[in-house]
This record gives structure tokens, sequence and C-alpha cells, in this order.
């Protein structure tokens, strides 16, 4: 079949009447057409995405500086209270919830392409049966008793460098969606595997599919767009889990893959294979072993209710915690006694930010060790500040064990 564009015209031979019809064929133009189609579509759904992004990273930000004092307060005081008071379970209750808001607030961060993901080598097989074996996904069994999983994980796999936080919450909304599209008795099964992509790289794999009724054809288009969703809002999900599937695979310089029936759906993310093995994950260590010996560390931060955490905790850590609002002071205190460490705010409003403070502190104390406090993104200010020397980027809100962490690190790190 050729597509042809037909003109047709009458006219006269002498006394005859005759019909002259002259066929076109149109297929490089109509190729042409569904091209420019095809972009000015992808066109107007990056620019949607890039606005929401927007607003959702406005948003994170402000909400991960209110979240600070739900999760971090109810830490403080639990690490007080003995194991027979009452006022525990309602104290993890708070910081449980504060922590599952958190999780949204990140979602927002991801879809926002504003999420600092740190990516270490990672065996896929492990990770997934990490994911199985987690508190989340039983709640998922729970919750979807007459759907059974199924795995063929490949035996051997390359490598790959991914943040698994991440990954595991792409397995954790993908599962979620299998076992909610099959609305009742089903399977989802998992699959790894290693495999050539069409320019001949080694990419490695992960499926997960459902042998539910498919999604529309109609939806199909429109299934990784933020607050694009069939679930009743609020109750089943918040429209971001695809958004998150989609941005984090962007984020890992992968792709994702989706193909869908009346037999079933399909999801495959792919990922570039690493160069060499996966490493161990660090466990993360006992909070006795995190208690400093009395350094000295200024928290600067336009929050007071930031200031007032870090502080607090720090003490807790048995360090000696000092506060500065705004990078000046910060500056005008350095001058006058050294600090072992700065915690930096990256956003300081206003006045000069976290990365220009630091690299006037590095002026008057050269080797000054520093980390980098931030509820938004890795922005180029952060990416410059730890290029400067800063140890690492401590994404707020965060826990007592992770604040510990990353002092331990930054004050074990040469100056």
């Amino acid at each position: 079949i050729i597509p042809t564009e037909i003109h047709s015209k009458q006219v006269q031979f002498g006394d005859q009447s005759a019909i002259i019809s002259v066929a076109r064929d149109v297929s490089a133009r109509k190729q042409m057409e569904r091209e420019q189609a095809r972009l000015h579509t992808k066109l107007r759904r990056a620019q949607k995405m890039e606005a929401i992004g927007l607003m959702a990273g406005g948003v994170a930000h402000d909400l991960n500086n209110i979240l600070s004092g739900i999760i971090s307060y109810p830490e403080l005081l639990l690490i007080r209270l003995p194991e027979e008071s009452e006022m525990r379970p309602p104290l993890m209750a708070i910081l449980d919830s504060g922590q599952r808001a958190a999780a949204v607030v990140s979602d927002l961060l991801t879809v926002a392409r504003g999420a600092a993901s740190k990516k270490e080598r990672t065996d896929l097989n492990e990770l997934v049966n990490k994911h199985l074996a987690s508190p989340e996904h039983k709640e998922t069994v729970h919750h979807f008793p007459e759907v059974t999983m199924a795995l063929a994980l490949a035996k051997s796999l390359p490598a790959v460098d991914c943040s698994s936080v991440h990954i595991r919450k792409c397995l954790m909304n993908l599962i979620n969606n299998s076992c909610e599209a099959m609305e009742g008795s089903g399977q989802v099964t998992i699959t790894s595997s290693e495999q050539l992509d069409d320019e001949g790289r080694q990419r490695v794999s992960l499926a997960i599919q459902d042998n539910g009724p498919g999604i529309k054809e109609d939806d199909l288009e429109h299934i990784f767009e933020p607050f694009y969703t069939k679930k009743v809002m609020g109750r089943s999900g918040t429209g971001l889990g695809l958004a998150v599937v989609w941005n984090t695979m962007e984020d890992h310089k992968g792709s994702v893959k989706v193909s869908s029936s009346s037999n079933g759906t399909s999801f495959t993310l792919f990922f570039p294979a690493a160069a060499s093995e996966a490493s161990s994950v660090a466990q993360q260590k006992p909070l006795q072993d995190l208690h400093g010996q009395g350094q000295t560390i200024l928290v600067v931060d336009d929050e007071e209710m930031q200031r007032e955490i870090a502080s607090r905790t720090l003490s807790e850590l048995g360090y000696q915690a000092h506060c500065a609002a705004s990078g000046e002071e910060a500056l005008a205190l350095l001058k006058e006694q050294p600090f072992d460490l700065l915690i930096l705010d990256m956003i300081m409003d206003p006045g000069i930010n976290g990365r220009q403070t630091f690299e006037q502190a590095l002026q008057i104390k050269p080797g000054q060790r520093a980390i980098i406090a931030s509820g938004y993104s890795a922005s180029d200010d952060v990416r410059q500040a730890l290029t400067m020397g800063a140890t690492t980027l401590l994404k707020k809100p965060y826990t007592i064990h992770q604040l510990g962490e990353a002092v331990a690190e930054a004050l074990a790190a040469e100056g």
C-alpha cells in the first residue's frame, strides 16, 4: 500500500472529453508529517514535565524543611525514653508517618529530576531478593493474597551502577501496579537478563510482567506523566509511581519499555552494565559507634528549626555544636575561632549560599572540612562545593544515623 495524492481534471481532446488523473507518491511527506507530529507531542510532554517538575521541586524543598522536625524530634525523644515508656508507641507512629511523608517528597524530587542519588556497584538479582524480603513487599503480599510471585533471574549478571533506594522504589511501584491491575488472582513474574542493545552495548534488563487485562491503548502514551492515574487518588496511589520509574531510569542513563495486550503487561528496565563487579553494601553502624569526642561543628542554615534540630542531634552524638543563620555570620565566626567541621545549607536567601560560604571559608582556613545539607537537589552549586572538597551531600530530612555517619566520614577525611 502506497499513500498517494491524486489530482484529476477534465479536458477536451478535439470533440472528445477526457479525465486526466495524476497520482503522486507522498510516502516521504507522510513520514515527515508523522515525525513532526511525534516531535511536537514529545516537546509538549517535555514542557509539561518541566513545568510539573519545577512545581514539585519547590514544594518538595519546603516540605523537607517542615518534615525535619517531625522526623528528628521523635528520634531524639526515643533515645532518652526507657523501653517500657508508654510514650514510645505514639512517638514511633509519628516518626513512621514522617518517614512515609518524606518518601512521598522524595518521589516529588525524582519527578523534578532533582533527586541527588548516590550510585554504587550493585547486583540486580541481589537487589530484587532484598526487596522481596522487605517489609514493604510483605505489606504488598498481605494486600494481594491471591497474587503469586515468580522469579526468572539469570544465574550471572554484570553489575550495574545504581542507587539501590531508587531502583527498589521502582520495583515496589511496578509490582504494586501489577498486583492492582489483576483485580484478584494472578501472577507477577520478575525476570533479569543480559543482552545487547541496537548499538551492540551491553545492557542488564529487569522485567516485571503480569497476566492482567492490559493497559488501554489510549492510556499507554500518558502512563509516565506525573499525576496521571486510573486509581482512586489518595487511596491506592498518588499518580507519581510510573513518573518516578521513568525519571529514575533517565537519571541512570537507562530506559524503560512497556508492552501490553489483553494477556498482560510487561515493564522492562534497561541498565548500562558496569565495568567491574558489584561491591558489597555497607551495613548501618550502631548509634554508639557514631559518637564524637567533643569536636566543634558549625551548623549554617537560614531556617531556625533546622539549626535547632542539627545542634540538638550533634550534642546528643557528643559534639560541640554552634550555629550561624547565614553564610556571612558563619564566616565572621570562622575568623574568630576554628571549627572541625561546617554543615552548610545550600540555599540561604538573602545573602551568599552554601557554595559561596565554603569557597570563602577555604580562604580563611585552607583544608576546612564541610558537608552540604540540602532539601532539594544536586545543583551546580552543590557539585562545585563537592569538587572544592566538601565530603558529601546530606539530604534533608535526615535521621540521626545519617547525620552521624556523614559527620564521622567528614571528620575522618583528610583536611
